[in-house]
């Protein structure tokens, strides 16, 4: 009972002092780069996987051994695999080689753009919170729903004849 009582006296002596940020440490996330200066991600869309690698160059971005624009001819996939550049103001500084398998060409980007981020955190870990903020971190789960028996596609009934 001593014990407990002691250890009450001494919060009560601390008085109003309150634990700041400052005394604290904040763990600062470590760069994560391989022997040729690149940072690894996986990125993941719908039923899409990219696999990808970040370097800083001229922004060139390959795809699957081709260049964005040949790989991604709609100007909307192109845009949204650029939007984590735009948004963490790195535009042009950065090389991008990803191999990407599955799905459709929407996923694709999506699975690139999500890979893009996850890479570039990791090459500059201060990156972080921006990304974050935009949502680019984050692995968009929405997937395709299975067909049931019974219906036509996932959720829609065969048509309905009175007679």
């Amino acid at each position: 009972m001593s014990e407990e009582t002691k250890t009450l006296d001494d919060l009560k002596d601390l008085g109003g002092a309150a634990v700041t940020t400052e005394s604290v440490a904040q763990p600062t996330a470590e760069r994560k780069v391989d022997a040729q200066g690149r940072s690894y991600a996986t990125g993941k869309r719908k039923n899409a996987i990219a696999r990808v690698w970040v370097k800083p160059g001229s922004g060139r971005i390959i795809v699957n051994g081709r260049e964005l624009e040949v790989y991604f001819a709609r100007p909307v996939l192109r845009m949204i695999i650029n939007q984590p550049f735009e948004v963490a103001g790195r535009k042009d500084q950065f090389d991008v080689v990803a191999t990407v398998t599955g799905g459709g060409l929407s996923g694709q980007a999506g699975a690139v753009r999500h890979g893009i981020s996850k890479a570039m955190t990791l090459f500059e870990p201060e990156l972080r919170p921006v990304l974050k903020k935009g949502g680019f971190l984050t692995r968009d789960s929405r997937v395709v729903e299975r067909k049931k028996y019974g219906r036509a596609k996932a959720r829609r009934s065969f048509q309905f004849s009175k007679r």
